[in-house]
């Protein structure tokens, strides 16, 4: 009997590895099969290459949603990524402990408040700012919703995540390479700069992968902000109009219309691209490094 425990237990396991292995095929084969109805009508050179973007006349052009769902994520990611490494430094190795157990209850407060109120706050306060504030003082004109209020609001919003993992990487690594680097004579900076943060370098790179594709995935707050126009965005006070952004504000209207909805699941298709190949490139990083310590 406690064979046959173990062999069904050994079964049902295997069967949930398979199935998440699987998973991400099945929802890529899914988009792949919806998309092909625009793809086969139209070049996907053309459909990436175009700025275009008329469903009434047939036309779909991906080039501005591509931009400035890339724009929106690099500028928001190079905001927060920096914070969250150096507050994660300054909590581990520097802050007395009631400060992180602290920083850790508002950490899961930041990870629990919902996108759209997120969103509501970048209406009220970023909006305004950037538009009042930020573009007078570059000379730029701006309505405020643009492509850096929805980044300013998605580094703010990845940052719980991002911060969260790089603490837990921090607090992993054994003491005893930071009390051999001090023995050795090397300063407490020098041993953070070239031990720690040296041990920790797979862990910190997952951790801004994981703020990526966090990044890449969101929807309400940046659509709230970002202004959703269809355009080419010249700078970073233009309006812009990401790919999440896209598939939440048309997807169920108007599908009467021939290949829009083969061209929301495109627009998925290609999220889900994008998203896999910044993973894929992170875990090669992560793996370089790793051979390298």
């Amino acid at each position: 009997m406690r064979k046959f425990i173990d062999s069904l237990s050994s079964v049902w396991m295997q069967i949930a590895i398979w199935f998440v292995l699987l998973l991400p095929l099945m929802i890529g084969l899914g988009l792949v099969v919806k998309s092909m109805p625009l793809l086969q009508e139209n070049s996907l050179i053309g459909i990436l290459s175009s700025s275009t973007w008329s469903p009434m006349r047939g036309d779909f052009g991906f080039l501005p949603f591509i931009i400035s769902t890339i724009l929106v994520t690099i500028i928001a990611t190079a905001i927060s990524l920096p914070l969250c490494l150096l507050s994660a430094i300054h909590l581990t190795q520097y802050a007395p402990k009631w400060l992180l157990g602290f920083m850790h209850s508002v950490i899961d407060i930041l990870a629990g408040i919902p996108s759209v109120v997120y969103g509501v706050w970048g209406i009220l306060v970023i909006v305004p700012f950037v538009g009042d504030n930020l573009a007078p003082f570059f000379n730029a004109e701006s309505s405020g919703y643009s492509i850096l209020a929805g980044a300013l609001v998605l580094a703010v919003m990845t940052i719980p995540y991002v911060l969260n993992m790089l603490i837990e990487v921090f607090n992993n690594i054994a003491v005893e390479y930071k009390e051999a680097s001090l023995s050795l004579g090397a300063t407490y900076w020098e041993t953070i700069k070239f031990v720690v943060l040296k041990k920790g370098l797979s862990g910190i790179l997952s951790a801004f992968g994981l703020g990526i594709s966090k990044a890449l995935g969101e929807t309400i707050a940046v659509l709230m902000v970002v202004g959703n126009v269809v355009q080419f965005p010249k700078s970073v006070f233009d309006a812009g109009y990401p790919l999440p952004a896209l598939i939440a504000n048309n997807y169920g209207e108007m599908m009467s219309i021939p290949f829009y909805d083969s061209a929301l699941m495109l627009a998925a298709l290609l999220l889900f691209i994008i998203v896999i190949f910044f993973n894929v490139a992170a875990r090669y990083l992560i793996q370089k490094t790793t051979v390298t310590q």
